[in-house]
């Protein structure tokens, strides 16, 4: 596949080396002449300019491309770059930064494929690392909205019982199974919970601390939400 990505810094590039390693062409858009020559010493095509001006989409190949990844950090240039891409026929990829809110959210979440906000993304990763435990954040997907998985404990309420036995709060939706060692899928009724089962849980940050008693039990702390 080929993937024009906007901005050559450290989120553009890294996805760009990812892209590259899974043997797929990438062509980078870049104004920093830093990060341009960085970018081309590392063997990719880059062109200098405003990722937001058609010329240059054009000149990086939008044309032929799968997918755009507009992840520059300035958020003007990306929405314009994925509504060129968009006009192309591209998949469009849209990054949104630290400041995001979710009017922001809302205001373009209709008009690209899909929006990524690396800072939260880093920070779930990290929040994990230091809480640890059995609830593990997976992704936000809204300012209120949060994938957790979490594990069964011996102090778990449901130990012992079925899926068609666990009763989520209104505000909360099980998506996903798994035993100790096996793969995720989806749940059946039928399917029992044990001692190390896992649960993929899509839940509101206000009734996260009723799931994890309901599913973990009392005895490991909550996580914080997405924040």
């Amino acid at each position: 596949m080929r993937f024009v990505i906007i901005g050559a810094g450290r989120v553009g590039l890294r996805t760009a080396r990812v892209l590259r390693e899974e043997g797929h062409e990438v062509s980078l858009i870049e104004e920093n002449e830093t990060a341009v020559e960085r970018a081309r010493g590392m063997g990719f095509e880059v062109i200098q300019g405003d990722g937001s001006v058609e010329a240059n989409l054009e000149a990086a190949g939008i044309e032929a491309a799968d997918a755009l990844g507009a992840l520059s950090g300035d958020l003007n240039v990306n929405f314009v770059a994925c509504m060129i891409g968009k006009h192309h026929g591209c998949r469009t990829i849209m990054r949104i930064d630290e400041d995001y809110r979710e009017d922001i959210y809302r205001k373009y979440a209709d008009e690209v494929d899909e929006i990524v906000y690396p800072e939260r993304l880093g920070a779930i990763g990290a929040k994990n690392a230091l809480v640890g435990g059995n609830i593990r954040a997976i992704a936000d997907i809204a300012q209120n909205l949060q994938v957790v998985e979490l594990t069964i404990t011996n102090a778990s309420p449901m130990l012992g019982y079925s899926i068609s036995e666990l009763e989520l709060p209104a505000h909360a939706r099980l998506i996903a199974f798994g035993k100790e060692e096996g793969r995720l899928r989806l749940p059946l009724p039928d399917d029992s919970l044990e001692l190390h089962d896992r649960l993929v849980v899509l839940t509101d940050f206000d009734v996260l601390e009723d799931v994890r008693r309901i599913i973990v039990g009392d005895a490991a702390p909550a996580t914080p939400g997405g924040n």
